[in-house]
């Protein structure tokens, strides 16, 4: 079967029914498509003549502990995107009433402060709910951060990748899960492509013309992977120089750092 979302109960029934199911990339298998006429029934003609031909694009498909280890990255993920928006809101709260404090309004002196201000009563509520949103949501954060610290510890590859400049626990535990297996991209420029950081290309007639990168792959592994360059680029002049935000540099480095010590 062709790469889908939602389809992960099928693959477990199958599994339960003893089949071996096999998943190809739907854009490889676009490309083998000769006519333009597609139907259910022209789809399963082609992937059964790809079959035969021993020429079915198949892919990598993690085992169901990776799969559910990649929901706590995208649970915390998704939970520290919430609560940066809850943080917006305060900030703009206290931004109306004069007050421009950025980061020392979640201090301890800041907090109460923003406590003291005089509002009008829906604009008090509306305060007092997000700052209770937010110390809840605080301790959940850090718990899924330390189960993500003890996944870490398990893995000596994740172990291996943290000695690499802006890679933290979160970025390596994402990249192990996400990559898989090291082996199946020869060479480090595969990754980058794997996550969508290379540059879309539409040259012709001797003329390059390079776009935004393609921003295919994973979007949270790449979110991590900006994020780790950026940071690498802050403390090492190094890797400010060699642009690595730019071009996925990270990525292939990263590559390298597994591949070499491996």
């Amino acid at each position: 079967m062709e790469a889908t979302g939602y389809s992960r109960w099928f693959e477990r029934l199958l599994a339960e029914l003893g089949f071996e199911l096999w998943i190809g990339d739907p854009a490889e298998i676009k490309t083998r498509r000769v006519k333009k006429q597609k139907t259910d029934r022209k789809d399963a003609q082609l992937l059964l003549r790809l079959m035969l031909e021993n020429n079915f694009p198949r892919i990598w498909v993690p085992d169901p502990e990776n799969r559910d280890l990649r929901q706590l990255l995208w649970h915390r993920h998704r939970l520290v995107q919430m609560r940066t928006r809850i943080m917006n809101q305060l900030q703009a709260l206290a931004m109306n009433e004069g007050y421009r404090w950025k980061k020392k309004l979640f201090s301890e002196q800041g907090r109460a402060q923003l406590e003291k201000l005089s509002l009008a009563p829906w604009a008090s509520r509306r305060r007092q709910e997000l700052l209770e949103l937010l110390d809840r949501m605080n301790p959940t954060i850090e718990e899924l951060t330390a189960a993500v610290e003890r996944e870490v510890r398990k893995r000596p590859e994740a172990l291996r990748l943290m000695t690499h400049p802006g890679v933290g626990p979160l970025t390596a535990l994402a990249f192990v899960l996400i990559i898989g297996t090291w082996e199946r991209f020869p060479r480090g420029k595969q990754i980058g492509n794997y996550v969508g950081m290379i540059p879309s290309e539409n040259s012709s007639a001797g003329k390059q013309r390079l776009g935004h990168i393609s921003k295919q792959g994973n979007s949270l592994l790449r979110f991590l992977l900006v994020e780790a360059a950026q940071a690498a680029a802050r403390c090492n002049p190094d890797w400010r120089r060699r642009g690595a935000t730019r071009t996925g540099g990270v990525a292939t480095s990263i590559w390298r750092c597994v591949g070499t010590r491996a």
